[in-house]
């Protein structure tokens, strides 16, 4: 294995960004939940209150305190979170949630570390000297079924990611263009050339060119037993691969019990896990939401769940007194998506004056009381790519009312602008419950009412506006997404008919840069390329970017051996933790 390589890439564990509701998902710096200790207070942050902890580990004041009905649950573990849509597949998996259960199920070639970088787990690997050939050589690993796990199975999980029909969130041909895709996916071919199984444990994947996420799309991704989903994939038509959605079969630490949309997934623990059957026999999804997340935790009926972090909930978990805490900057961003393909968002000056017209900072500090900040491009403070030297879009009625003007958005006698016959109303697409879209819509609405604007919030539940979203059927709505430590993973939602890019948004400019942002290892010309990105992604305003705030993942005491960070989520460790 090229160690070298690892460290050029920052090589990351999805390819892929995943949507949430509310910016969870993701945590922070990588601090594992003691057994007992002190608080590890590294982010401090001095308040008119006075000093804010906004980074570390907290543990638990006083675990005595811990109810019956957590305590007397000996051999399973219910974490909480927003409710999956049933997309239990590793190459169909969009949102958060439906990733937590795909990588509770599926296992791949690879696994995360805390820095970012990769490590074997179902197989080792090797680069070649030019880094467009990697050849991995599996474990010996069975999935649940008792079957074992082998190179074909490999090669037809990527090779379905290649696959004409395929509309899934990866866009593979961009990450990972291997000698043959092209052929395949026209149909011309009834096989990739650049997939070859060597042997039953073998595996050599060979790309025309060097691509810096290459490795991520073979070894990030959940694999596929072709024995269950083989006979229901024909080159060509995927339809079958989708109704097997809520039936997943992997080799990852769990399997699916049964599946109630809308209150619970209920996995057991996969006898057959190469890596011994996990220590917490059941493990339990349960659905929760902003306001019953903390009451569950609570009451015990809950083990984990990561509700959004305020002064007021860091209070109100102290005061529990059972609850470990693990506090640290998400390694993601908010944002308002702009429904680009609508003509009334067409102009930038109106995107920019949007902007500058709505009081971002109130926002935030409204939600998070210290524990998030305003951004203003699509990446992380924690990042390397990262890039202070851009229009910070203070809020400023005036700057946005100019603009507005420019664009020709003149206002009519009603107060309302208005453009060739016209008005000017935003209907926004609210998922509820949700502490941010209760934020945004008040302020929004008194703000540009403000600039003669009309704004109408149409709430609903996240599902129903994710369906809105990838339809393309909205004008304005809030989103969360949680990234990985490479910035190329943005080349899906910002590149041109990027499989991700669900705001229209296209500039050739930025297409360009992020062909040749992918094309380099050397992070020094990256960190160049993507300043120019994201200057031009910040004037251009194809989302209003939010904020980054802090990750809080809440945990009950009993339940020992989580170990976070920005870039490793907790189902990583969920065929270690114990119940105390």
């Amino acid at each position: 294995m090229k160690k070298r390589l690892l460290t050029v890439l920052s090589l990351v564990l999805a390819f892929s960004l995943v949507l949430t509701a509310c910016g969870g998902g993701d945590s922070a710096e990588g601090n594992k939940t003691p057994d007992s200790g002190q608080t590890t207070d590294s982010g401090k942050e001095t308040t008119g209150e006075g000093e804010l902890v906004t980074e570390g580990v907290i543990p638990a004041p006083d675990a005595s305190l811990n109810p019956e009905a957590a305590v007397n649950r000996k051999d399973t573990a219910i974490l909480g979170i927003t409710d999956p849509s049933g997309i239990f597949n590793p190459l169909y998996a969009e949102s958060t949630y439906d990733v937590y259960l795909v990588e509770s199920i599926f296992a791949q070639l690879l696994t995360i570390n805390k820095d970012g970088t990769f490590s074997p787990f179902l197989a080792d690997y090797k680069v070649s000297d030019d880094n467009k050939t990697f050849t991995f050589t599996l474990k010996d690993a069975k999935f649940s079924d008792g079957k074992p796990v082998t190179a074909e199975d490999v090669a037809f999980t990527i090779t379905a990611l290649y696959d004409k029909d395929y509309d899934g969130p990866s866009d593979v041909m961009q990450y990972a263009p291997l000698v043959g895709a092209k052929e395949y996916k026209e149909g011309k071919a009834t096989s990739i050339a650049g997939i070859k199984v060597i042997d039953p444990k073998t595996i050599e994947f060979t790309n025309t060119e060097v691509r810096v996420l290459a490795l991520n799309v073979f070894g990030a991704t959940g694999i596929l037993p072709k024995h269950v989903y083989g006979a229901a994939y024909k080159q060509g038509n995927m339809s079958g691969m989708k109704d097997l959605f809520a039936k997943p079969v992997g080799a990852g630490a769990y399997k699916l019990d049964k599946y109630l949309p809308g209150q619970e997934v209920r996995l057991v623990a996969n006898e057959n896990y190469f890596m011994g059957a996990p220590k917490i026999k059941n493990l339990i999804y349960k659905t929760t939401t902003e306001e019953t997340r903390m009451q569950l935790l609570q009451t015990g009926e809950t083990d984990y769940d990561d509700p959004s972090v305020s002064k007021d909930q860091m209070e109100e978990i102290k005061n529990i007194g059972f609850l470990d805490s693990v506090l640290n900057p998400t390694n993601g961003y908010g944002y308002i998506a702009f429904n680009n393909k609508d003509p009334k968002f067409a102009d930038k000056k109106v995107r920019q004056a949007l902007t500058f017209g709505l009081d971002r900072k109130q926002i935030v500090d409204t939600v998070y009381q210290g524990y998030a900040d305003v951004v203003n491009i699509p990446q992380s403070k924690v990042s390397w790519a990262y890039t202070d030297e851009v229009e910070k879009y203070e809020f400023s009625l005036d700057k946005a009312k100019t603009l507005l003007d420019e664009a020709g958005w003149k206002v009519g006698a009603d107060g309302i602008r208005e453009k060739d016959g016209k008005k000017f109303k935003i209907n926004f697409s609210a998922t509820t419950p949700n502490v941010v879209n209760e934020a945004i819509i008040p302020i929004a609405q008194k703000n540009y009412k403000d600039l003669g604007i009309e704004f109408v919030a149409d709430q609903m539940d996240f599902n129903a506006m994710l369906d809105k979203y990838n339809k393309g059927n909205y004008d304005m709505l809030f989103l969360a997404a949680g990234l990985t430590p490479d910035p190329q993973d943005s080349e899906g939602t910002f590149r041109t008919g990027g499989s991700q890019n669900k705001t229209g948004y296209s500039n050739p400019k930025v297409d360009e840069l992020l062909k040749k942002s992918g094309s380099t290892l050397n992070v020094e010309e990256r960190k160049g390329i993507f300043k120019e990105i994201y200057q031009q992604i910040n004037e251009d305003l194809p989302m209003m970017f939010v904020y980054q705030r802090r990750d809080l993942h809440t945990i009950n005491h009993r339940i020992q051996g989580f170990d976070i960070s920005p870039y490793r989520r907790f189902t990583n460790d969920l065929a270690t933790i114990q119940i105390q």
